[in-house]
């Protein structure tokens, strides 16, 4: 009876293993097929390093230099310490990252941040060929590369649909983490349509594909051996992949692609409006019952957002018959539209829907972002929400289209505790607008304790309010 039930136990697991194996998807003919697709990409850049004497390397920072007087050690660079500044040495930074072929005449997708600032790219085909690659173009808004390398009959990917994957289904990635060549690692899609901080023009494919630093730029497919989308970020507190990682789907990749290697550049809609989501807090301040649309922080002078009527204040509902409903569904549907296209717009003001017109402009080439530290001012004292601030200068209203403003110095208390940083700009408190330090003081003294203030905050090209909680008895 014993030898019996083991048999029937034995046959039940053989007969379990069995069926979970028919389960699994296989990826051997994927790996075969795929894999000489996939390439290698090392990027060499130039970079200058500044030392100070007696201590090669070390940053030449007045933070730096702060902490060795604090201590009564001589500074190192100047009159009195062990030594002068040095000269800049110029070094190679080495970098790597992967790519994958999309035509049999040699061009190649990747990442906008693996080839950034390049002063040479070698890309490293699987039968160990190395060729030296053109970048062609790159969007760093999207971080989707065009690169180019002089070669003909090689293999390429099959493009698939993004849009028809479905949460749960088994991709795969494969790609050079570490500098290991070839490395495939599987996994499911975790969610779509993700949007990542400062990352509005793409809905990211979520996966908990190991990814990890040399992944960057390699393809994910699905397991019909199609490519479907670009392994583009990680969320990882160690460096290594941590079950979190954000594909760039291939249909925005192509459509950057096809654009990069026609006209060298991205067209793209634009309104000329800073945006934000909106917390409970603020749909409090403003008076609303939900947390849907996107809501205006700064419109931009004579800008087509400006010209259309819209208002700091508003929140956008809709766009070209499409319903927005968190902010980052917005630079999507503007960015899609074409420049020229009169646009339907409805908006929540004050209130009251309101639908409007907008005639889409083209998007600005991107600008560096620009912060200063006014070294050597004064140090103004800590205000009641935690920040140090300083009146602009006339060229750092440059960078602000002559805006009033106020540096944030530095941050600490309240101010930090609800995100602002230093570089960050006072635009306007409340409704009011920025127009001295001295102004905003006021401005400040008088609001209650315990009351909830909105700071409007330029922070690089973007604008948006920041709620802080003011402390009782403060």
């Amino acid at each position: 009876m014993i030898k019996k039930l083991v048999a029937a136990s034995a046959l039940f697991l053989s007969f379990s293993v069995s069926a979970l194996a028919k389960e699994l998807p296989d990826f051997t003919e994927l790996a075969e097929k795929q894999g000489p697709t996939v390439v290698n990409i090392s990027v060499t850049q130039v970079v200058q390093s500044q030392g100070v004497g007696g201590f090669p390397g070390m940053p030449n920072d007045e933070a730096f230099n702060e902490l060795f007087r604090r201590f009564g050690l001589p500074v190192p660079g100047v009159p009195g310490g062990p030594g002068g500044q040095v000269p800049p040495q110029e070094f190679k930074s080495n970098s790597l990252g992967s790519g994958f072929i999309i035509s049999a005449d040699g061009y190649i997708l990747t990442n906008a941040h693996v080839v950034n600032e390049a002063d040479e790219v070698i890309v490293k085909l699987s039968d160990k060929r190395e060729f030296k690659a053109k970048i062609i173009g790159a969007d760093r808004r999207t971080d989707v590369a065009l690169l180019k390398i002089d070669a003909t009959g090689l293999p390429k990917v099959n493009v698939g649909d993004p849009n028809l994957l479905k949460v749960g289904e088994w991709v795969a990635a494969i790609g050079s983490p570490f500098g290991l060549e070839n490395t495939m690692t599987a996994g499911i899609v975790s969610a779509k349509g993700r949007a990542l901080p400062q990352e509005n023009f793409v809905p990211f494919i979520q996966t908990d594909v190991a990814i990890n630093p040399g992944n960057s730029g390699g393809p994910l497919f699905n397991l019909k051996g199609e490519v479907v989308g670009i392994n583009s970020q990680i969320y990882s507190r160690s460096g290594g992949s941590m079950g979190l990682s954000f594909a760039i789907p291939i249909d925005v990749a192509i459509d950057v692609s096809r654009q990069l290697k026609v006209n060298g550049k991205i067209t793209r809609g634009w309104l000329g409006i800073a945006i934000q989501e909106i917390t409970k807090d603020l749909a409090e301040s403003f008076g609303m019952k939900n947390t849907n649309g996107a809501l205006i922080a700064g419109v931009e002078k004579s800008s087509p957002a400006e010209k259309g009527g819209l208002e700091a204040g508003d929140v956008i509902t809709k766009f070209d018959g499409k319903p927005i409903v968190t902010s980052s569904d917005l630079p999507r549907a503007v960015g899609a539209a074409k420049p020229g296209k009169k646009a339907a717009v409805e908006v929540l003001r004050k209130g009251v829907v309101k639908g409007l017109n907008v005639t889409v402009g083209e998007a600005p080439s991107e600008k560096e972002e620009v912060a200063s530290n006014n070294k050597g001012a004064a140090k103004p004292e800590v205000n009641r929400i935690g920040l140090v601030l300083r009146e602009l200068t006339p060229q750092q209203k440059k960078t602000i289209n002559g805006k009033n403003g106020l540096l944030v110095a530095d941050v600490q208390g309240a101010a930090a505790q609800a995100g602002i940083r230093r570089g960050d700009v006072v635009l306007g408190l409340n409704n009011a607008e920025v127009q001295s330090l001295e102004q905003f003081n006021k401005q400040l003294t008088a609001v209650p304790a315990d009351k909830t203030i909105a700071l409007l905050i330029q922070r690089g090209e973007n604008t948006l309010y920041v709620p802080i909680k003011l402390a009782a008895g403060k």
